[in-house]
């Protein structure tokens, strides 16, 4: 199974639970500090929210979940293929999970990310690879800021 990520900075995590919880129909698959997702079944949804006092309502970044580590190899080879510049991600821990993933940016600079989930994690990140080029010593990263990183515990760096 495939299905659509939208990650979204919210001001709020308490209120944004809350109302997606409604919109939905479903709670939360994963609630830490100042991160939360959404497995919505219908429609097939990846909901990423991530508390990021003013800049509530606005995209992080987006992105396709698929099944498999192959997948994700898969299409590092199509999008190079197709000319895009790919950064890859594998083994990465990433929004409370380890991951295999590829990032690439769209023509409006909106990040987008194709990966599988290989577990979870008790760190929000320790990618020494970004979407936006940083590092782990940035610890930014799905083109956040720096102040970004003051939302997550002080021993991780911040990734999605």
């Amino acid at each position: 199974m495939s299905r659509m990520q939208l990650a979204l900075n919210v001001d709020d995590l308490d209120e944004a639970i809350a109302f997606y919880s409604t919109l939905f129909n479903t709670s939360p698959a994963k609630v830490k500090p100042g991160y939360a997702n959404f497995a919505v079944t219908e429609p097939p949804l990846k909901l990423v929210l991530l508390e990021n006092p003013g800049k509530g309502g606005t995209i992080n970044h987006l992105g396709v979940e698929v099944e498999s580590s192959e997948t994700v190899h898969a299409e590092i080879a199509r999008l190079t293929e197709a000319g895009l510049f790919t950064d890859e991600e594998i083994g990465t821990t990433c929004c409370f999970a380890t991951q295999d993933k590829v990032w690439v940016t769209g023509p409006a600079g909106e990040k987008w990310e194709v990966y599988t989930v290989l577990a979870d994690s008790e760190t929000f990140g320790t990618s020494p690879q970004h979407a936006d080029g940083g590092t782990a010593e940035g610890g930014v990263c799905c083109g956040g800021t720096a102040a970004d990183a003051e939302k997550v515990p002080a021993t991780t760096t911040s990734c999605c």
